[in-house]
């Protein structure tokens, strides 16, 4: 086991979370006498002693842990890799962390891993990411679904169920789920929170009881719009189970991503509390704007905002000019979308509109820019003649 690893795996007390961020994965470096964290790209490692590497290979197709000694070879794992895994195992409070080539990849092998032990049926509940909900929506993995809401959760378990999946904040409605008193609910059942909204900054649901913690981590904790990956943070045990999914259907992550996502990290919580602020102050403005009909900004704050027009949100999408009209989120920069028409497209209108996502929802990712000018870009944008009746409204919105 590599030394970025052994930090992991020994548990030592957490420090600040700001310093986690800086150190977690490169606590090894000085005494290699290096600074920044190599990048190693090779798919292949060379190894004169057969014997002891078929060993090793029977270790990890009986377990999954990760192989004592050098790399074998670049599907099993990777050294860069591991030290953004071993950083967000930290961060979330987790023995282990398993990354992918997307948040997709990483959800295909949670649901992979417990439908290889005959529990094909989820639980979950609605709103989640649009790709989310149409993977299990579509069965595409073999699985059956029930969508219930949080309080619904220990009545739809049964036998075969494998999985209990939500996302809080919720994508894209900002909703939030009271984490603890799910896990009560699940029983046995492991629970697994997508927390891509939120971070390890604002909360971490491993701490709530949630044995799985799902990142897309081309979001926040990469944060520069460059690098796509997805990360499980878990226990050592289902992190061996991933391990074996991963190498046996090759969804690997880059060694590049890898070392992207891990500088991503050192600068995640004065991203996540920089960019919040700027939200919240957003978030006020547009509670108290006439053209808003209802803002949706979460409890414990975070750097999505999503809210309804009394106009076309199409024409606000066609009129912003700092604000960047993309999909995705998380990044130094604001983007806009409209979950109608793009992240959400793909799940059944009916069961959209029932989860909370109208055809007049905007979301927003706020980035880092001045809030003053990312004010005047929304201004301009939901700029359109005020009527007479508008002019009598109550000043304050309600602001959920």
């Amino acid at each position: 086991m590599d030394s970025a690893r052994t930090a992991t795996a020994s548990r030592t007390p957490l420090r600040a979370l700001a310093t986690e961020a800086v150190h977690a994965g490169r606590d090894d470096l000085a005494r290699q006498g290096l600074h920044a964290p190599p990048i190693d790209l090779s798919t292949t490692y060379p190894s004169y002693d057969s014997r002891g590497e078929a060993a090793r290979i029977d270790a990890f197709a009986a377990t999954g842990a990760e192989p004592e000694g050098p790399p074998v070879y670049g599907r099993l794992g990777n050294p860069t890799v591991a030290r953004f895994e071993t950083a967000l195992a930290r961060l979330e409070n987790t023995e282990a962390a398993v990354a992918f080539a997307s948040g997709m990849a990483a959800l295909t092998a949670v649901l992979l891993v417990r439908a290889s032990l005959g529990l094909r049926h989820v639980v979950a509940v609605r709103p989640l990411y649009g790709c989310s909900d149409h993977l299990l929506s579509a069965g595409l993995l073999g699985t059956e679904v029930t969508w219930t809401d949080p309080a619904g959760v220990a009545d739809a378990l049964r036998p075969d169920t494998g999985l209990v999946l939500v996302e809080s904040p919720a994508n894209p409605t900002l909703a939030e789920i009271d984490l603890r008193a799910l896990a009560h609910s699940c029983g046995s059942v492991p629970l697994l929170a997508d927390n891509t909204f939120a971070t390890p900054v604002l909360q971490r649901p491993a701490e709530q009881g949630a044995r799985l913690v799902l990142h897309s981590a081309t979001k926040y904790l990469g944060g520069h719009g460059d690098v796509m990956a997805g990360v499980v943070a878990c226990d050592e045990e289902f992190a061996g189970h991933l391990r074996q999914v991963r190498f046996a259907t090759g969804g690997v992550l880059h060694p590049l991503a890898g070392y992207l996502l891990l500088r991503g990290l050192a600068t995640l919580p004065v991203r996540v509390r920089a960019a919040s602020a700027n939200a919240a102050e957003l978030a006020r403005r547009l509670a108290a704007d006439p053209r808003v009909a209802r803002v949706h900004y979460p409890r414990i704050g975070g750097a999505m905002i999503a809210f309804e027009v009394d106009g076309d949100p199409h024409e606000v999408i066609s009129r912003v000019r700092l604000i960047t009209p993309a999909v995705s989120l998380g990044s130094v920069d604001s983007l806009i979308q409209h979950p109608a028409s793009i992240s959400h497209r793909i799940v059944d209108a009916h069961d959209r509109r029932g989860a909370g996502v109208s055809d007049r929802l905007l979301r927003l990712s706020v980035g880092l820019e001045d809030v003053e000018d990312l004010w005047a870009d929304l201004d301009a944008a939901l700029e359109r003649p005020v009527r007479d009746a508008e002019l009598c409204r109550p000043a304050a919105r309600r602001l959920r």
